[in-house]
């Protein structure tokens, strides 16, 4: 196998940006590629101080050389480290309203002693790139910013408004895209929003096979559950102390499942999903039937549980004060993860319901989010169908809910519609984006850069 550094020379761009119109594809895969190696090496994650400055600076330069005005590029932030950055492309008569474009700019941590590789410099290897956010999101931008330059030099004319918006700290708290969403409503409103940041294709023994489109996400909120005692000495042990009262709450939640509830795109999902997992096809009928007694059958499918109803489960666990002494306090956290049609307060009601009996109170810990799923809307979903298969052929397209959580959770709930669709092939079972020696196919970064080109001259033409 061979191996090597990507290489970063500044001399690159002087030839990317000379290219004429009739080269602007392998012009705006270069860019791609070599704007990728330059962002990974740039250390967004807690390690690198949570700074996107550097980021931000080396996207508005290629930019500026595109030939993007200032009036058109907004760096902006909370915070002097955390910088957002917004581009519009302009229509001079727009017909229809914008549409925004999404991906994040910092990563998660990633410790060099744990990696076969650098995590953040970009490295060839055997058909691969590998770095820290090289899928997860960083791909996502560069691919936004080379589409950018690449219609830019063709001289395109969108008949909308295109806005990219690339946020500082989605991997975290997401208060960027609130903040901008809230303070900036006029840079990003949009008639809805493609997000790089989801949506893989399924790629089955080597080959592409279903193309995800999430059109939803769970909502993430957490409780702290605590119990509390006068305590003692440890010599003199009472019944029901702290320690054992919120033990014995969290078994009965571990017990308890809420009920399966599937919305429009889950029903879909598992509709389309039985082409993909054959030997699933029992257990999904159920699902699509409605029918109540899946029991173990689907506590065995963590994937298929998680989509199928809301979760929570203890993450964190603390109590006691000292070696010797009685409890006084016990406390859990409980993360929960609500289906989107659902409510904060049913789940702060049903957890309340569980643990009452062993004296545990449920307090949240920040307020949930909600956020409405998109609907499957055929001028969104049909042109993503028929374009994905322009490029892989015969593929399938399946809507999607993520058991996660991306910024297009604050996007949708403040009226705008997203559909997340990365089209980066990767292997199910191998996926690394948040994990040691995190990467990419190289001919997926390239066909998914083809793919956003294709599908930003669609949705603006």
């Amino acid at each position: 196998m061979s191996r090597r550094k990507f290489a970063v020379t500044a001399g690159f761009f002087l030839l990317a940006f000379v290219q004429p119109a009739s080269s602007a594809g392998p012009a705006s895969e270069e860019l791609a590629d070599q704007l990728l190696a330059e962002l990974v090496a740039i250390n967004t994650a807690p390690s690198g101080g949570g700074d996107t400055r550097a980021a931000v600076a080396l996207l508005v330069e290629r930019l500026q050389e595109a030939g993007f005005e200032d009036q058109d590029i907004s760096v902006l932030g909370q915070t002097d480290k955390l910088q957002n950055l917004v581009v519009r492309f302009r229509a001079e008569e727009p017909v229809a309203r914008p549409l925004l474009l999404m991906a994040h700019m910092d990563v998660v941590e990633a410790l060099p002693t744990d990696w076969n590789y650098a995590p953040f410099a970009l490295t060839e290897d055997d058909g691969w790139y590998y770095g820290r956010g090289v899928n997860d999101n960083k791909a996502g931008v560069a691919t936004l910013v080379a589409n950018f330059v690449r219609l830019k030099q063709e001289g395109f004319a969108p008949r909308r408004d295109l806005i990219i918006m690339f946020t500082a700290d989605e991997e975290s708290t997401g208060n960027a895209a609130k903040w901008l969403l809230s303070e900036h409503r006029d840079l990003i409103d949009a008639e809805f929003a493609l997000n790089t940041d989801g949506g893989p294709i399924l790629l089955i023994d080597g080959e592409p096979l279903a193309l995800m489109l999430q059109t939803s996400e769970k909502i993430y909120v957490s409780f702290t559950l605590t119990t509390s005692d006068p305590g003692g000495h440890s010599s003199r042990p009472h019944r029901d102390s702290a320690i054992s009262r919120l033990a014995r709450a969290l078994v009965d939640l571990e017990a308890f499942e809420f009920p399966i509830d599937l919305n429009e795109t889950t029903r879909t999902f598992f509709k389309r999903w039985k082409a993909v997992a054959p030997d699933d096809a029992v257990l999904i009928g159920k699902l699509l039937d409605d029918n109540p007694n899946v029991g173990d059958e689907l506590l065995d499918e963590p994937y298929y549980n998680a989509v199928a109803r809301t979760t929570c489960v203890a993450t964190q666990l603390k109590g006691g004060h000292a070696e010797n002494a009685l409890p006084q306090t016990a406390e859990a956290v409980v993360n929960c993860r609500y289906l989107p049609q659902s409510d904060v307060s049913y789940v702060r009601t049903t957890l309340q319901n569980i643990v009452a009996p062993y004296g545990v109170s449920v307090v949240d810990i920040d307020p949930a989010v909600p956020s409405p799923p998109s609907p499957l809307n055929p001028a969104v979903l049909d042109p993503v169908v028929e374009l994905a298969r322009s490029i892989w052929e015969g593929i399938l397209v399946i809507p999607e809910m993520s058991t996660g959580a991306t910024d297009g959770a604050f996007v949708r709930n403040a009226g705008i519609p997203v559909y997340a669709v990365s089209g980066i092939a990767d292997d199910p079972n191998d996926m690394r984006a948040h994990g040691q020696d995190e990467r990419i196919l190289i001919q997926s970064f390239r066909e998914s850069t083809e793919f956003y080109y294709r599908l930003i001259k669609h949705f603006a033409d």
